[in-house]
């Protein structure tokens, strides 16, 4: 009969999505230096920052994130929601107080697509009755 081994996670893990950005964050139990795209951080922006601060966990993690895609404000929305489903890989009892706060609600609005005979997703060329 085998052993199973009680191992410690290294780290959690959490994917954000918005818009066409998509974030990976690991979160680690240590408080070394956080990175983002692998360039290193002393302060986290404060709307990702509240993430932490609403479940009263700030400070206690290091962040790896890593970021493709999108613009700014997207990236710290896929940022934010990848930390909320790190946290909840951590742990399950955060769950309903990150859902309520919206953290790990997806925004389901994309970019729409442009259509044939259109100049963009809706613009129609000038039209002329007569």
């Amino acid at each position: 009969m085998t052993e199973t081994k009680n191992v410690k996670r290294q780290y959690y893990q959490g994917t954000g999505r918005r818009k066409r950005t998509v974030a990976t964050i690991r979160i680690y139990k240590s408080k070394k230096v956080s990175t983002i795209n692998l360039k290193e951080i002393e302060k986290l922006d404060k709307y990702i920052e509240n993430v932490f601060k609403s479940v009263g966990m700030d400070g206690r993690f290091s962040i790896s994130i890593i970021t493709k895609g999108g613009g700014f404000s997207s990236r710290k929305d896929a940022i934010a929601m990848g930390i909320a489903r790190a946290l909840v890989d951590y742990d399950k009892t955060l769950k309903p107080t990150l859902r309520k706060l919206g953290y790990l609600t997806r925004d389901p609005r994309e970019k729409e697509r442009k259509k044939p005979g259109l100049k963009s997703a809706r613009k129609a060329p000038q039209w002329s009755k007569r």
